[in-house]
């Protein structure tokens, strides 16, 4: 059993879904988040909106899914994210679960 861990800003929310169900996991839970990303770095030319903070609807899901569901899902977010025109990406994280109950 792993443990999924899968951000994103809210625009993909029907799309994680998506591939949730395509990889057969079944069971998952999902909340809406804000996601933040610090631009201080960037140049005040580079940065319009003059904050050093930007802030993004975002969405979390996390799913105990069986080992051989997982490369399924790592392979369905690659495609997805290979497609994206724009800087945005789905970002999973896989963690091993040593014990469960």
């Amino acid at each position: 059993m792993k443990l999924l861990l899968i951000t994103a800003i809210k625009e993909f929310e029907k799309d994680i879904k998506q591939i949730l169900k395509k990889s057969e996991v079944k069971v998952y839970s999902h909340k809406s988040v804000m996601g933040y990303k610090d631009i201080s770095d960037l140049s005040v030319q580079n940065n319009w909106f003059a904050t050093e903070i930007n802030e993004s609807e975002s969405v979390f899901f996390y799913a105990f899914v069986k080992k051989e569901n997982v490369d399924k899902v790592f392979h369905l977010v690659s495609e997805f994210n290979e497609k994206q025109e724009s800087l945005s990406h789905i970002h999973l994280a896989m963690l091993n679960i040593e014990r469960s109950n």
